[in-house]
């Protein structure tokens, strides 16, 4: 017992100022509902600061909403085919649908097959499109006539949107069972050329940011996840630099 005395002297006063504490509170507690009502119980005022901490969030919560209520640019997935003949100029072609032999946008660019295949074997391609606002501010991205183009940085000339003629709907005609690959297509396909028309299938995002920015971003097959290869397309009143 000597012992057990000993630990309730050493223990009791750690814990006697956590106990006239809480007492006084709850003291000065009901002091101050005893001045507004005489009716309110002691478990009443217990419970009133947990409705108050319950109620803090909710009167912060619409100011939170409006914070974070952001606009956001869209995002869908769509078929994107990079085509031309080995010494002549690349297109670029984005399907909706690859059943459909309509295309939902075909560019021509002014870079060669070959260069661009000698660009896309260090792993990055970035094509900027950029047209002048002051011209074309109204007219939707897809239906500008006329791009200014970069290639990593430099400004290789001006690409242009095509029609897609009756070798072009062949083409994407034949492709139809495909959604990704590569390969070359025989020499003669659709028309009397003899040369060889290389082509790259792929899924690419399509990021529509506002009326004045769209991108297309290739989506990279599991063998392949080395290779980057973006388009974007851009309508601005100042000429920028890439």
């Amino acid at each position: 017992m000597t012992k057990i005395d000993a630990l309730r002297r050493l223990l009791l006063p750690c814990f006697s100022p956590a106990t006239v504490t809480v007492t006084t509170a709850t003291t000065t507690k009901k002091r101050l509902s005893t001045s507004l009502r005489n009716d309110i119980s002691q478990n009443d005022d217990s419970q009133s600061p947990n409705d108050n901490d319950q109620d803090s969030p909710s009167s912060s919560s619409p100011a939170t909403t409006v914070t974070a209520a952001q606009p956001r640019p869209s995002k869908s997935m769509v078929i994107g085919t990079i085509f031309g003949h080995r010494r002549g100029h690349v297109w670029f072609c984005i399907q909706h649908d690859r059943l459909s032999s309509k295309p939902f946008l075909l560019l021509e660019f002014p870079i060669l097959t070959h260069q661009l295949v000698n660009e896309m074997r260090f792993g990055l391609v970035r094509i900027a499109l950029e047209c002048d606002l002051s011209d074309l501010g109204s007219c939707p991205l897809r239906s500008v006539p006329v791009w200014t183009m970069y290639c990593n940085g430099r400004k290789l000339g001006f690409a242009a949107r095509r029609k897609a003629s009756d070798r072009v709907r062949l083409l994407l005609k034949t492709m139809q069972s495909m959604t990704v690959g590569a390969g070359v297509m025989p020499s003669g396909f659709g028309s009397s050329d003899s040369e060889e028309i290389m082509y790259m299938r792929a899924n690419y995002e399509h990021v529509v940011g506002n009326a004045d920015s769209e991108s297309f971003h290739l989506i990279n097959p599991d063998e392949c996840p080395s290779q980057e290869l973006s388009v974007f397309l851009l309508r601005s009143r100042i000429k920028v630099s890439y």
